[in-house]
Protein backbone atom coordinates (compact mmCIF):
# COMPACT_ATOMS: atom_id res chain seq x y z
CA UNK A 1 0.00 0.00 0.00
CA UNK A 2 1.02 3.63 -0.60
CA UNK A 3 2.56 5.26 2.69
CA UNK A 4 0.58 8.08 4.30
CA UNK A 5 4.11 9.90 4.21
CA UNK A 6 3.87 9.40 -0.05
CA UNK A 7 0.67 11.67 0.11
CA UNK A 8 1.95 14.03 2.87
CA UNK A 9 5.20 15.11 0.22
CA UNK A 10 2.70 15.31 -2.23
CA UNK A 11 0.67 17.95 -0.41
CA UNK A 12 3.55 19.91 0.50
CA UNK A 13 5.42 19.91 -3.12
CA UNK A 14 1.69 20.81 -4.97
CA UNK A 15 -0.37 22.84 -2.17
CA UNK A 16 -2.76 23.25 -5.30
CA UNK A 17 -3.15 19.79 -5.78
CA UNK A 18 -6.16 18.18 -3.95
CA UNK A 19 -4.28 14.80 -3.02
CA UNK A 20 -6.80 12.26 -1.83
CA UNK A 21 -5.56 8.96 -0.36
CA UNK A 22 -7.79 6.38 -0.31
CA UNK A 23 -6.86 3.31 2.27
CA UNK A 24 -8.84 0.53 -0.81
CA UNK A 25 -10.43 0.33 -3.67
CA UNK A 26 -14.09 0.41 -1.99
CA UNK A 27 -13.21 4.30 -2.28
CA UNK A 28 -12.53 4.43 -5.53
CA UNK A 29 -16.01 4.79 -6.62
CA UNK A 30 -17.03 7.86 -5.39
CA UNK A 31 -13.62 9.64 -6.01
CA UNK A 32 -13.19 8.49 -9.56
CA UNK A 33 -15.69 10.87 -11.17
CA UNK A 34 -14.07 14.06 -10.21
CA UNK A 35 -10.70 12.75 -10.23
CA UNK A 36 -8.15 14.02 -12.95
CA UNK A 37 -5.32 11.70 -11.99
CA UNK A 38 -5.27 8.79 -10.61
CA UNK A 39 -2.18 6.60 -9.33
CA UNK A 40 -3.49 2.72 -9.19
CA UNK A 41 -2.63 -0.51 -9.89
CA UNK A 42 -5.83 -1.27 -11.40
CA UNK A 43 -9.09 0.29 -12.32
CA UNK A 44 -12.63 -1.17 -13.71
CA UNK A 45 -13.78 -0.41 -17.28
CA UNK A 46 -17.13 0.75 -15.61
CA UNK A 47 -14.70 3.68 -13.28
CA UNK A 48 -13.35 4.95 -16.40
CA UNK A 49 -16.77 5.49 -18.34
CA UNK A 50 -17.43 7.32 -14.87
CA UNK A 51 -14.29 9.21 -14.65
CA UNK A 52 -15.44 12.57 -16.35
CA UNK A 53 -12.43 14.57 -15.58
CA UNK A 54 -10.37 11.69 -15.82
CA UNK A 55 -7.36 12.99 -17.68
CA UNK A 56 -3.82 10.35 -16.41
CA UNK A 57 -3.38 6.76 -14.87
CA UNK A 58 -0.48 5.79 -13.55
CA UNK A 59 0.78 2.47 -12.24
CA UNK A 60 3.24 1.86 -9.73
CA UNK A 61 3.56 -0.98 -11.17
CA UNK A 62 5.77 -1.71 -14.25
CA UNK A 63 2.76 -4.55 -15.84
CA UNK A 64 -0.41 -2.49 -17.47
CA UNK A 65 -1.85 -5.46 -18.52
CA UNK A 66 -4.57 -5.36 -16.45
CA UNK A 67 -5.06 -1.40 -17.50
CA UNK A 68 -5.44 -2.34 -20.89
CA UNK A 69 -9.48 -2.62 -21.95
CA UNK A 70 -11.14 -0.47 -24.95
CA UNK A 71 -12.63 2.02 -22.19
CA UNK A 72 -9.12 3.51 -21.24
CA UNK A 73 -7.05 2.68 -24.63
CA UNK A 74 -9.61 4.35 -26.99
CA UNK A 75 -9.66 7.50 -25.56
CA UNK A 76 -6.89 10.69 -24.91
CA UNK A 77 -6.46 9.75 -21.42
CA UNK A 78 -2.50 9.44 -20.77
CA UNK A 79 -0.92 6.02 -19.47
CA UNK A 80 2.40 5.61 -17.63
CA UNK A 81 3.91 3.28 -15.89
CA UNK A 82 6.66 3.05 -12.93
CA UNK A 83 9.22 0.88 -14.93
CA UNK A 84 11.83 3.24 -14.33
CA UNK A 85 11.30 2.52 -10.84
CA UNK A 86 11.33 -1.25 -10.95
CA UNK A 87 14.11 -1.75 -13.84
CA UNK A 88 17.17 -1.43 -11.81
CA UNK A 89 16.23 -3.47 -9.02
CA UNK A 90 14.49 -6.06 -10.07
CA UNK A 91 17.44 -6.47 -12.38
CA UNK A 92 19.59 -7.37 -9.31
CA UNK A 93 17.37 -9.50 -7.89
CA UNK A 94 17.57 -11.60 -11.12
CA UNK A 95 21.16 -11.36 -10.41
CA UNK A 96 20.60 -12.78 -7.13
CA UNK A 97 18.39 -16.02 -8.21
CA UNK A 98 20.88 -16.66 -10.86
CA UNK A 99 23.85 -16.43 -8.33
CA UNK A 100 21.64 -18.80 -6.38
CA UNK A 101 21.01 -21.29 -9.00
CA UNK A 102 24.28 -21.54 -10.29
CA UNK A 103 26.14 -22.01 -7.00
CA UNK A 104 23.15 -24.92 -5.72
CA UNK A 105 22.04 -22.05 -2.65
CA UNK A 106 18.61 -23.72 -2.22
CA UNK A 107 20.04 -27.09 -2.31
CA UNK A 108 22.38 -26.38 0.63
CA UNK A 109 19.65 -24.49 2.83
CA UNK A 110 17.31 -27.53 2.47
CA UNK A 111 20.37 -29.35 3.67
CA UNK A 112 20.77 -26.82 6.43
CA UNK A 113 17.61 -27.49 7.73
CA UNK A 114 18.13 -31.14 7.84
CA UNK A 115 21.66 -30.93 9.77
CA UNK A 116 23.33 -32.41 6.54
CA UNK A 117 26.79 -31.73 5.42
CA UNK A 118 25.49 -32.08 2.16
CA UNK A 119 28.83 -31.60 0.49
CA UNK A 120 29.09 -34.47 -2.01
CA UNK A 121 25.27 -34.16 -2.90
CA UNK A 122 25.59 -30.84 -4.22
CA UNK A 123 28.78 -31.46 -5.87
CA UNK A 124 26.93 -34.63 -7.53
CA UNK A 125 23.52 -32.91 -8.19
CA UNK A 126 22.39 -31.58 -11.67
CA UNK A 127 23.84 -29.68 -13.14
CA UNK A 128 26.47 -29.32 -10.24
CA UNK A 129 27.49 -25.59 -8.82
CA UNK A 130 28.93 -23.96 -11.66
CA UNK A 131 30.78 -20.81 -12.51
CA UNK A 132 28.91 -17.51 -14.61
CA UNK A 133 31.47 -16.39 -16.61
CA UNK A 134 31.07 -17.70 -20.14
CA UNK A 135 27.60 -18.96 -19.91
CA UNK A 136 25.01 -18.01 -21.78
CA UNK A 137 21.93 -15.53 -20.87
CA UNK A 138 19.17 -15.33 -22.81
CA UNK A 139 16.97 -12.44 -22.47
CA UNK A 140 13.06 -12.42 -23.45
CA UNK A 141 12.34 -8.77 -23.54
CA UNK A 142 15.01 -5.66 -23.64
CA UNK A 143 13.21 -3.01 -21.85
CA UNK A 144 14.22 -1.36 -18.30
CA UNK A 145 15.01 -4.62 -16.34
CA UNK A 146 16.20 -6.27 -19.37
CA UNK A 147 18.89 -3.65 -20.63
CA UNK A 148 20.07 -3.98 -16.68
CA UNK A 149 20.00 -7.52 -16.18
CA UNK A 150 22.38 -7.66 -19.62
CA UNK A 151 24.44 -4.87 -18.02
CA UNK A 152 24.88 -6.55 -14.61
CA UNK A 153 25.46 -10.57 -16.35
CA UNK A 154 27.84 -8.76 -19.07
CA UNK A 155 29.90 -7.58 -16.33
CA UNK A 156 30.73 -11.15 -14.74
CA UNK A 157 31.43 -12.15 -18.00
CA UNK A 158 28.27 -13.46 -19.29
CA UNK A 159 27.36 -13.87 -22.87
CA UNK A 160 24.27 -12.34 -23.51
CA UNK A 161 22.33 -13.05 -25.98
CA UNK A 162 18.11 -11.58 -26.45
CA UNK A 163 15.17 -11.86 -28.58
CA UNK A 164 12.99 -8.55 -28.94
CA UNK A 165 9.45 -8.11 -30.89
CA UNK A 166 11.46 -5.14 -32.43
CA UNK A 167 15.16 -6.06 -33.51
CA UNK A 168 14.95 -2.87 -35.66
CA UNK A 169 15.52 -0.94 -32.45
CA UNK A 170 18.67 -2.37 -32.14
CA UNK A 171 21.38 -4.14 -30.16
CA UNK A 172 22.33 -2.68 -27.06
CA UNK A 173 26.03 -2.55 -25.92
CA UNK A 174 26.37 -5.56 -23.66
CA UNK A 175 24.11 -7.91 -25.83
CA UNK A 176 25.97 -10.30 -27.88
CA UNK A 177 23.08 -10.88 -30.52
CA UNK A 178 19.67 -9.96 -30.98
CA UNK A 179 16.88 -12.45 -32.21
CA UNK A 180 13.93 -11.95 -34.17
CA UNK A 181 10.86 -12.87 -32.20
CA UNK A 182 10.47 -16.10 -34.83
CA UNK A 183 13.87 -17.26 -33.73
CA UNK A 184 13.15 -17.50 -29.89
CA UNK A 185 13.57 -21.08 -29.93
CA UNK A 186 16.80 -20.78 -31.32
CA UNK A 187 18.07 -18.59 -28.37
CA UNK A 188 16.29 -20.70 -26.08
CA UNK A 189 18.58 -23.21 -27.22
CA UNK A 190 21.62 -21.75 -26.22
CA UNK A 191 20.93 -20.21 -22.99
CA UNK A 192 22.01 -21.81 -19.67
CA UNK A 193 19.41 -18.87 -18.00
CA UNK A 194 16.63 -18.26 -19.62
CA UNK A 195 14.99 -14.55 -18.21
CA UNK A 196 11.52 -13.57 -18.72
CA UNK A 197 11.25 -9.94 -18.22
CA UNK A 198 8.49 -9.25 -21.15
CA UNK A 199 5.15 -7.56 -20.92
CA UNK A 200 2.01 -9.47 -20.82
CA UNK A 201 0.66 -9.36 -24.76
CA UNK A 202 -1.77 -11.35 -26.32
CA UNK A 203 1.81 -12.48 -28.33
CA UNK A 204 3.10 -13.50 -25.09
CA UNK A 205 0.55 -15.18 -22.90
CA UNK A 206 1.57 -18.66 -22.88
CA UNK A 207 5.13 -17.72 -24.87
CA UNK A 208 6.89 -20.66 -22.45
CA UNK A 209 4.78 -23.93 -23.15
CA UNK A 210 5.82 -26.78 -23.81
CA UNK A 211 7.95 -26.58 -27.54
CA UNK A 212 9.61 -23.32 -25.72
CA UNK A 213 10.50 -25.71 -22.88
CA UNK A 214 11.65 -28.45 -25.61
CA UNK A 215 13.77 -25.99 -27.09
CA UNK A 216 15.65 -25.11 -24.30
CA UNK A 217 18.85 -27.39 -22.83
CA UNK A 218 18.75 -29.70 -20.20
CA UNK A 219 20.70 -28.54 -17.79
CA UNK A 220 19.17 -24.58 -18.30
CA UNK A 221 17.18 -22.47 -15.91
CA UNK A 222 14.28 -20.80 -16.48
CA UNK A 223 13.62 -17.28 -14.31
CA UNK A 224 10.65 -15.14 -14.54
CA UNK A 225 10.82 -11.76 -13.33
CA UNK A 226 8.34 -10.33 -16.23
CA UNK A 227 4.37 -11.48 -15.62
CA UNK A 228 2.85 -14.99 -14.40
CA UNK A 229 1.05 -14.96 -18.22
CA UNK A 230 4.12 -15.52 -19.90
CA UNK A 231 4.55 -19.11 -19.16
CA UNK A 232 1.93 -22.18 -19.34
CA UNK A 233 1.78 -23.24 -16.01
CA UNK A 234 1.38 -26.89 -17.00
CA UNK A 235 3.81 -27.70 -19.23
CA UNK A 236 5.96 -26.56 -17.23
CA UNK A 237 5.67 -28.05 -13.65
CA UNK A 238 5.94 -31.20 -16.57
CA UNK A 239 9.19 -30.44 -17.44
CA UNK A 240 10.40 -29.56 -14.06
CA UNK A 241 8.92 -32.90 -12.76
CA UNK A 242 10.98 -34.31 -15.62
CA UNK A 243 13.95 -33.07 -15.14
CA UNK A 244 13.48 -31.54 -19.00
CA UNK A 245 15.15 -28.77 -17.46
CA UNK A 246 17.09 -27.98 -14.43
CA UNK A 247 15.02 -25.95 -13.01
CA UNK A 248 13.45 -22.57 -12.51
CA UNK A 249 12.66 -19.35 -10.31
CA UNK A 250 9.73 -17.36 -10.60
CA UNK A 251 9.06 -14.56 -8.78
CA UNK A 252 5.19 -13.74 -10.70
CA UNK A 253 2.85 -16.17 -10.80
CA UNK A 254 -0.80 -16.51 -12.74
CA UNK A 255 -2.79 -16.26 -9.43
CA UNK A 256 -0.74 -14.20 -6.39
CA UNK A 257 -0.59 -14.96 -3.44
CA UNK A 258 0.57 -18.61 -5.16
CA UNK A 259 -2.43 -21.19 -3.95
CA UNK A 260 -1.27 -23.35 -1.00
CA UNK A 261 -1.68 -26.35 -3.66
CA UNK A 262 0.07 -25.29 -6.30
CA UNK A 263 2.66 -27.87 -7.54
CA UNK A 264 5.09 -25.24 -7.93
CA UNK A 265 6.07 -25.13 -3.73
CA UNK A 266 6.65 -28.90 -3.79
CA UNK A 267 9.01 -29.32 -6.84
CA UNK A 268 12.47 -29.22 -5.25
CA UNK A 269 13.93 -27.57 -8.64
CA UNK A 270 12.12 -24.52 -8.05
CA UNK A 271 13.27 -21.24 -6.48
CA UNK A 272 9.50 -18.96 -5.78
CA UNK A 273 10.00 -15.72 -4.39
CA UNK A 274 6.75 -14.47 -3.62
CA UNK A 275 6.81 -11.34 -6.01
CA UNK A 276 9.48 -9.92 -4.20
CA UNK A 277 12.18 -8.71 -6.84
CA UNK A 278 11.03 -5.21 -6.95
CA UNK A 279 11.16 -4.32 -3.12
CA UNK A 280 13.71 -2.40 -1.24
CA UNK A 281 13.85 0.04 1.52
CA UNK A 282 13.87 2.58 -1.51
CA UNK A 283 10.87 1.91 -2.80
CA UNK A 284 8.44 4.65 -2.32
CA UNK A 285 11.23 7.19 -2.12
CA UNK A 286 12.49 5.96 -5.78
CA UNK A 287 8.47 5.95 -6.46
CA UNK A 288 8.10 9.57 -5.09
CA UNK A 289 10.78 10.47 -7.32
CA UNK A 290 9.06 9.56 -10.49
CA UNK A 291 5.88 9.80 -9.85
CA UNK A 292 6.23 13.81 -8.32
CA UNK A 293 8.37 14.66 -10.98
CA UNK A 294 5.87 13.72 -13.46
CA UNK A 295 2.80 15.78 -12.06
CA UNK A 296 5.09 19.00 -12.32
CA UNK A 297 5.88 17.58 -15.96
CA UNK A 298 2.10 17.44 -15.92
CA UNK A 299 0.91 20.51 -14.42
CA UNK A 300 3.28 22.62 -17.07
CA UNK A 301 1.90 21.11 -19.75
CA UNK A 302 5.13 18.52 -20.86
CA UNK A 303 6.11 14.89 -21.66
CA UNK A 304 5.81 12.56 -19.04
CA UNK A 305 8.27 9.84 -17.93
CA UNK A 306 7.19 6.04 -18.54
CA UNK A 307 4.17 6.76 -21.18
CA UNK A 308 2.42 3.21 -22.08
CA UNK A 309 1.55 2.94 -25.51
CA UNK A 310 -2.37 1.84 -25.14
CA UNK A 311 -2.34 0.17 -28.43
CA UNK A 312 0.70 -2.26 -27.90
CA UNK A 313 0.02 -2.67 -24.09
CA UNK A 314 3.33 -1.32 -23.05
Amino acid sequence: MIPDSFADRLRASFPGVNVVHLKGYKELDAQIPDTEVVMTWSLRPEQVKIGRALRWVHSPAAAVHQLIFPELVDNEIILTNARDVHGPVVAEHVMGLIFALAKRIPQAVRLQSQHVWGQKAIWESHPPPRELAGATLGLVGLGSIGREVARHAAGLGMRVIAVREHPEKGRPENVARIYPTAQLDEMLSQSDYVVLAAPTTPATRGLINAQRLAAMKPDAHLINVGRGPLIDDKSLVEALRGRQIAGAALDVFVDEPLPADSPYWDLDNVLITPHTAGLTEKLWDRHYALFSENLRRYLAGETLLGLVNKQEGY
